[in-house]
C-alpha cells in the first residue's frame, strides 16, 4: 500500500525558513514525479512545485520562485521542500503527491489531477 508521510511543518516568523520532508513507501519511488501542493482555508488547492523522476527538471509556481526549492533523494525515498523568505500568505496545509507516469510540462505537472497518491499534509503557519 502506497503511503506518503509529510513532516517538518510548524510555526515560523515572516522572513524565516522551514524544510518539509515527504517520505514515501509502497512504491518504486524513482518511477514517480513528485509534487507539492498547498491549500489554505477557504481557498483552492494550489500547485507549489514539482520535480521529475531523476531530479533533473523542476517546475514552480511564480509565487514561490526564488524562495522555495524542491529536491529529492531517491535512495532515501524522500522529497524535500526548502522554504525561505516565508510570507504570511504561504500559510497553508502542504501536501506531497506522487504521479505514476512521468509528468512532462508545467501544465501537466502543475495539475492535481495528474497525481495518483497524496500525503495527509503538514500545517505551515507564517506569522507577520
Amino acid at each position: 500500500q502506497v503511503q506518503l508521510v509529510e513532516s517538518g511543518g510548524g510555526l515560523v516568523q515572516a522572513g524565516g525558513s522551514l524544510r518539509l520532508s515527504c517520505a514515501a513507501s509502497g512504491l518504486t519511488f524513482s518511477s514517480y514525479t513528485m509534487g507539492w501542493f498547498r491549500q489554505a482555508p477557504g481557498k483552492e488547492r494550489e500547485f507549489v512545485t514539482a520535480i521529475s523522476r531523476s531530479g533533473g527538471t523542476t517546475y514552480s509556481a511564480d509565487s514561490v520562485k526564488g524562495r522555495f526549492t524542491i529536491s529529492r533523494v531517491n535512495a532515501k525515498n524522500t522529497v524535500y521542500l526548502q522554504m525561505n523568505s516565508l510570507k504570511p500568505e504561504d500559510t497553508a496545509v502542504y501536501h506531497c503527491a506522487a504521479g505514476q507516469a512521468g509528468l512532462v510540462g508545467r501544465t501537466v505537472a502543475g495539475s492535481y489531477e495528474s497525481y495518483d497518491y497524496w500525503g495527509q499534509g503538514t500545517q505551515v503557519t507564517v506569522s507577520s
